[in-house]
């Protein structure tokens, strides 16, 4: 990393719009987060980080290169090893027949520089990148991963030993765990199936919201690979009829990764699904979550109330905790007490109260809402309303001064008013309470890499037609589109990914949200409290300009961001 000294004489001479104090409370978190100063000033959002490192390159005499977008064949990636580019922070990206070029974020680094002139014997010529684009050239190392892969399981004939300690302390079992927790860390897989079969182990990942095989083990290795994971998460070995939880934590490169584990005994053995966690992930803000500009105006209008409910919906898997902790981080501010009850706790907040569900010990949602509410909370977190006791406790908490964030399982926003009352709780708490509903999905993004304009046919306006009036798309189009996505001569265009290296050949990589946003106004509390229907406050509501998920979703396929099929396949009920 670039020196802190050299770092302020970029900033003054280049006039970065950074002030003292800034300045000053940057390096102090940088000293206690150990972490480069840099890092946090473009982690805090107070400078850009290409330009930061452009000038830094200019200062320093190396030139400024983009990896990003950028192939770089496996042969010049592997001229330097994994462990030596990942301590030392620096990729090859080309070479000639004498020269090797680097990328790193400090050129200064003069003894990393000889010692790879040494080991390669070519000629460094070293470019300035920045942190986040050599972080995703580290991720093509993955391909090693897959060659390691491959070895354990064409060695996987071998018999261990029928000791299941000894079994989990294997060297195969032991590298073949490891490699299967960082493949899916570079997957960017969101959760990890090990299926037993009557004669092989499948092994799956979840990339964005699509589970795809990944490989399969011999069924001898069965038994060491569970036997691993139990003892990585603190469970019973010996233990085979009954469900178990736990969860451990690993570090790949940068990043610090929790795993929760469900071991579930099955036919054919024991399966385990093992959910990713990034620990210490900054929360999206409202735009990065994806919501429309009118939307996010409800959510950002309601997040600032100093009481009453704010509920997100959708089944599992739809990204509503993640919802709930961009709401924390836009409300976590030092004058406020936040307090939460989560089962499990997902992500570590720093500045929120969290504490965790323990069914054993009696601590329940009720039972832990009714002790945040003697812990002088401004805002509460509720992981998820589940019966009528929580849901009472958290209406009172939100009548009483509290600001209560929580989610439900419901298909729509307008179907959670009458769950509500159906549960029990009466329609005027939960017309008095309830400020802004959000039921929401997650849809795939497409390959900003392999993007590809075109127009609906008639097989896909036939599909789309079964849903949705597509004599009514102009009208949606006109009146919520952004301005800075319309284009007159794009006009009913949307887009598709051709499928590329980087997405996996699959079009798509990475997901947003699509949204339903319903504001609780005095119309609706009538509505409420005469206990009509979910189609009834759903009609008021769209005639009163709430989108629903679908349109929310063609407005998002318009712009580029994900594909009719998409928003089709997610949003049927």
């Amino acid at each position: 990393m670039p020196s802190d000294a050299a770092l302020k004489k970029i900033l003054k001479e280049y006039r970065f719009p950074v002030t003292r104090g800034q300045l000053r409370a940057a390096a102090l978190k940088a000293a206690k987060t150990k972490k480069s100063l840099v890092d946090i000033l473009i982690a805090e959002g107070l400078i850009d980080e290409e330009q930061i490192y452009q000038k830094l390159g200019a200062s320093l005499g190396a030139p400024f290169i983009a990896l990003k977008n950028r192939e770089i064949k496996p042969e010049i990636l592997n001229l330097i090893p994994p462990p030596v580019a990942g301590t030392h922070q620096v990729v090859a990206f080309d070479k000639t027949a004498t020269e090797i070029k680097l990328a790193m974020v400090d050129p200064t680094d003069i003894q990393t520089i000889e010692f790879l002139r040494r080991k390669t014997g070519l000629e460094p010529k070293v470019h300035i990148t920045t942190t986040s684009d050599l972080r995703e050239a580290l991720r093509r190392y993955h391909t090693a991963l897959e060659e390691e892969l491959r070895v354990v399981q064409e060695a996987g004939g071998e018999a261990l030993p029928g000791d299941l300690k000894k079994a989990a302390e294997e060297v195969s079992v032991v590298n073949l765990v490891n490699s299967i927790l960082e493949h899916a860390v570079y997957e960017n897989a969101s959760d990890i199936h090990i299926e037993p079969t009557d004669r092989e182990v499948i092994i799956r990942y979840r990339i964005d919201g699509i589970l795809n095989p990944v490989m399969t083990l011999p069924k001898n290795l069965q038994n060491g690979v569970t036997a691993r994971l139990k003892i990585l998460a603190n469970l019973k070995l010996d233990e085979h009829m009954a469900p178990q939880d736990g969860r451990f934590r690993i570090q790949v490169q940068d990043d610090k990764l929790a795993f929760r584990v469900s071991i579930l005994p099955v036919y054919d053995g024991e399966k385990i699904a093992l959910r990713l966690l990034h620990e210490g992930v900054k929360p999206l803000t409202l735009d990065e979550l994806g919501l429309l500009p009118e939307p996010r105006a409800l959510v950002a209008e309601a997040a600032k109330k100093p009481h009453g409910m704010l509920l997100v919906t959708g089944p599992t898997g739809s990204g509503k905790t993640t919802t709930l902790y961009s709401l924390l981080g836009i409300l976590n501010q030092p004058g406020v007490n936040i307090s939460t009850v989560e089962d499990p706790i997902e992500y570590r907040v720093p500045g929120v109260n969290q504490s965790q569900v323990n069914p054993k010990v009696g601590f329940t949602f009720a039972t832990g809402l009714r002790a945040l509410l003697r812990q002088d909370p401004n805002i509460i977190m509720v992981g998820e309303i589940r019966d009528q006791e929580t849901a009472e406790i958290a209406m009172h908490a939100a009548m009483t001064g509290h600001l209560v964030l929580s989610t439900l399982h419901t298909n729509d926003a307008a179907t959670t008013l009458p769950r509500l009352t159906d549960m029990g709780v009466p329609p005027f708490l939960v017309a008095f309470t309830c400020n802004l509903i959000v039921a929401q999905r997650l849809v795939r993004r497409i390959c900003p890499f392999c993007t590809k304009a075109y127009r609906l046919d008639h097989a896909a306006e036939a599909e789309l037609a079964k849903v949705f009036d597509v004599k009514k798309l102009p009208a949606l189009f006109r009146e919520h589109l952004p301005k800075e996505a319309k284009s007159k001569e794009n006009e009913g265009a949307f887009a598709q990914g051709t499928g590329c290296r980087r997405c996996g050949n699959k079009g798509y990589k990475g997901r947003v949200g699509i949204y339903e946003v319903l504001k609780i106004d005095e119309d609706i509390t009538r509505l409420i409290n005469e206990r009509r229907a979910a189609d009834t406050i759903r009609a008021y509501a769209r005639t009163h300009g709430m989108l629903t998920m679908l349109e929310d979703g063609l407005i998002k396929a318009r712009m580029g961001i994900t594909t009719i099929s998409e928003v089709l396949r997610v949003s049927k009920d």
